[in-house]
């Protein structure tokens, strides 16, 4: 007799696209049973600033994905050239000394653009196996070089460094540690910089200060001898948007030299013009030892990332082994030709208008992040180029944050969609913005009329009003 089939596995003719994700596709960083109850927000097409779901509404993205469409939605030139790749060369493995002309220019593009001595390129998937390779190059990096001993590594609190099983102890966010066994015993954190929750408040000389003497604290409890390196974001993407003063970066690479351990900056999500520059390492000068990068490099419309190593870590482990013993270290997909061609037209976007017309639409953004700061939920807002955030409070002059109870993200969300717009609602009460770099400022207007609109009506829930000091 044969078996009747259960409902889950009926056609998928019969069913909604909601009911096939929610039996089968699991979301990243979603809780499993609160994705069953919500259901998908099913999205079917993008161009430039808007998406228009599967019931045919638009809201404007002022997210740009998750931080990576800079280039904005439906630019036809960067289609034209996955199609032309894919018609010629849809894959060449980077094995066995083969190679194809689009990663080989992307390559050579990087190292042109990139801080001083970044020479060398490792091409990924993503951001968190281009932290995994780092990891990886670094270990082999110290062995190579007769310190085998070195092999603890620090980050900052709030930082966010991948969700692979290495790089997610370095990303310092209880999520991503619960249930998975981390951090590990080689991983350890500093405080964050942190200015509106710093206890000097936003002396910008004090709070630089403080993350020096945290590091050298912490080298010196670790050991000179077994620190490896110290991992860090220009700003502090996932953790909330937290931006660090100018002049941080710079003083973190001294101290990083001085104490001789390796410096990592990750602009997965600051790199290609987020923050204003093409990397915001380029702001104040500073050039890592290793740097990752992923979102941006194609926009989002295909998967990759890089990491980029300096000459003299090559170097050493170059030298480290006889010219015929392979460094085990290898995707199959890296270096793909159609994300290579993809990358090589985003970036020639980006040089041909965009980085100009981000900086320019990232001053609108500015003075709406100024302006709505007096909103009676507001205690602070904070930003850089086209990324910032809006962080909001029970009271404004003890900075006490809203109770975790009251879900401020999951209200925000549902208030931002249901008012046309998306942006990052954090649990912490935290808005996040990241527009596509193609936004013009009458859709910075549009965001921000919509994001206010959403607070007042966060602002009329009773609970809410109560919960305000």
């Amino acid at each position: 007799m044969e078996k009747a089939s259960s409902p889950s596995h009926a056609p998928l003719t019969n069913r909604s696209l909601v009911e096939i994700d929610r039996e089968h596709l699991i979301h990243p960083v979603a809780p499993f049973r609160g994705h069953e109850q919500h259901g998908v927000n099913v999205l079917a097409s993008g161009k430039g600033m808007w998406l228009t779901d599967a019931n045919g509404r638009e809201v404007i993205d002022a997210f740009a994905g998750l931080w990576c469409v800079n280039a904005g939605y439906g630019q036809e030139s960067i289609v034209e050239a996955a199609t032309k790749q894919m018609r010629e060369l849809p894959y060449a493995t980077g094995y066995f000394h083969f190679g194809a002309e689009a990663p080989i220019r992307l390559a050579g593009k990087l190292a042109e653009l990139a801080p001083q001595d970044l020479d060398h390129v490792y091409f990924t998937l993503g951001g968190s196996d281009a932290v995994d390779s780092a990891i990886r190059y670094i270990t082999h990096y110290f062995n190579a070089i007769g310190k085998p001993e070195k092999k603890q590594f620090i980050a900052l609190e709030w930082g966010y460094h991948g969700s692979s099983s290495t790089g997610a102890g370095l990303t310092a966010l209880p999520v991503f540690h619960r249930g998975f066994d981390l951090p590990r015993p080689w991983q350890h954190h500093i405080a964050s910089p942190y200015p509106y929750r710093h206890p000097a408040g936003h002396d910008d000389a004090a709070v630089i200060a403080s993350t020096v003497k945290a590091l050298e604290d912490k080298v010196l409890e670790l050991g000179a001898d077994n620190v490896a390196a110290f991992f860090c974001e220009p700003i502090q993407g996932s953790g909330g948007v937290i931006v660090p003063p100018v002049g941080w970066l710079k003083a973190i690479r001294e101290a990083c030299t001085r104490l001789g351990i390796l410096m990592l900056v990750d602009e997965v999500i600051t790199g290609f013009g987020r923050t204003g520059p093409m990397f915001a390492c380029d702001a104040e000068g500073v050039s890592p030892d290793f740097m990752t990068l992923a979102k941006g490099l194609t926009s989002g419309y295909v998967p990759m990332g890089a990491m980029l190593m300096a000459d003299h870590v090559y170097q050493a482990i170059a030298d480290s082994t006889a010219p015929n013993v392979p460094v085990g270290h290898g995707f199959t997909y890296s270096g793909h030709p159609v994300s290579a061609a993809v990358g090589l037209e985003v970036i020639r976007l980006y040089e041909d208008g965009l980085l100009a017309n981000g900086a320019k639409t990232g001053e609108r953004l500015a003075e709406h992040l100024a302006r709505i700061a007096s909103h009676p939920l507001v205690g602070d807002t904070r930003g850089r180029g086209m990324l910032g955030a809006i962080e909001l409070v029970a009271n404004k002059d003890t900075k006490a944050p809203l109770n975790p109870s009251l879900d401020l993200g999951g209200r925000l969300s549902r208030l931002t969609w249901d008012n046309g717009v998306v942006v990052r609602c954090f649990p912490q009460g935290v808005i996040g913005f990241a527009p596509a770099l193609c936004c013009s400022t009458d859709e910075m207007d549009v965001i921000f009329d919509r994001v206010e609109r959403s607070l007042d009506q966060l602002l009329e829930m009773p609970d809410i009003r109560r919960a305000l000091g």
